[in-house]
């Protein structure tokens, strides 16, 4: 709906090299003791695996260790609540992503923060993109005879997400309306599950998150159509994007991004985020998220709000138009 590009075993050596640029510009001491990251996603999901990625590199480079802790519930919502009542010391920070930063609030009637005054931005970390998927035994081969297939089922075609208002969700809905389908939505508690019923064939499609299709991708057990990047994903060359299928001006990112109590310092902030942005210039970790299926960004913490404004934009016409509601 999203958001450049091994623990490295250099790792040592490599952070010496990355703490040069930015150590000595801090005048803060920050960390002096471990730094919690709470997740707002359950264990093994495509936000929890980057973010764990990012807090072992983010160990060496600052010297304190990052934990990780899952916090799901309520579409992300609890994690975003947790951090924004934390104190503004820098050693509370949220993982969220484009549900928590920019869709959520469309969906739910009510939420207990701002998501806009309530939080100070990090960094950008990861962006991917979502890929049109099939189960491997349908006999289309591309988008074309898909379509063809899907616009002759009388009771139309079902497509599944991890849950309502998510990416998946709003851009299965937003896909069947540009291509005149009947379509049904089928929300699961999880990507897991979603994953099950699509390899089975119970379910028709699904346009998904591609670190959480990857390994099904990898094993043959789903096919890829299209993804909704702006070019070809590195790691899926051989697949067209929604454009060079045939359908033009559907793009779909998803993102992460780093986020603070509103309060915190600047110079914490600042810190913060160049840390990240020196970490994303390391070709091993570029290397590392994209073998998850992402690509590892960065950005100011000005860059960030900006980014998280527009998208804001785009996500409240999405979720409009789709109707969903989480409540």
């Amino acid at each position: 709906m999203i958001q450049r590009r091994l623990v490295l075993q250099g790792g040592a050596a490599l952070a010496t090299t990355a703490l040069g640029p930015f150590s000595h510009a801090q005048s803060t001491a920050w960390p002096e003791r471990p730094v919690k990251l709470i997740n707002g996603f359950g264990a093994g999901g495509a936000s929890d695996v980057l973010t764990r990625l990012l807090a072992q590199r983010l160990q060496v480079v600052l010297g304190q260790p990052f934990v990780v802790e899952n916090r799901p519930g309520a579409g992300g919502n609890l994690s975003m609540e947790a951090v924004a009542n934390a104190p503004a010391d820098g050693y509370t920070a949220c993982s969220a992503t484009i549900g928590t930063m920019t869709i959520n609030q469309y969906l739910y009637s009510k939420l207990s923060f701002d998501p806009v005054k309530d939080f100070a931005c990090v960094s950008t970390f990861w962006e991917n993109t979502n890929v049109l998927v099939i189960p491997a035994q349908h006999p289309a081969r591309n988008l074309k005879e898909w379509l063809t297939w899907a616009q002759a089922q009388r009771d139309g075609i079902t497509y599944s997400s991890s849950g309502i208002g998510t990416t998946p969700h709003l851009s299965g809905a937003a896909f069947a309306l540009k291509a005149g389908l009947k379509a049904t939505h089928v929300p699961f508690k999880g990507g897991a599950q979603a994953a099950t019923e699509l390899v089975a064939g119970r379910i028709d499609c699904a346009i998904d998150n591609i670190v959480n299709q990857t390994p099904l991708l990898r094993s043959n057990r789903v096919r890829a159509l299209a993804v909704t990047y702006h070019e070809r994903w590195p790691a899926l060359p051989d697949v067209p994007t929604m454009a060079e299928a045939g359908m033009s001006n559907f793009i779909v990112t998803s993102w992460g991004a780093l986020i603070l109590p509103a309060a915190t310092p600047t110079a914490i902030v600042e810190k913060f985020s160049q840390a990240v942005q020196e970490i994303a210039k390391e070709p091993a970790m570029q290397e590392k998220f994209l073998n998850t299926g992402a690509k590892f960004v960065s950005a100011s913490p000005q860059q960030t709000a900006d980014f998280a404004a527009r998208e804001r934009i785009k996500w409240r016409d999405a979720v409009k138009q789709s109707g969903a509601k989480a409540d």
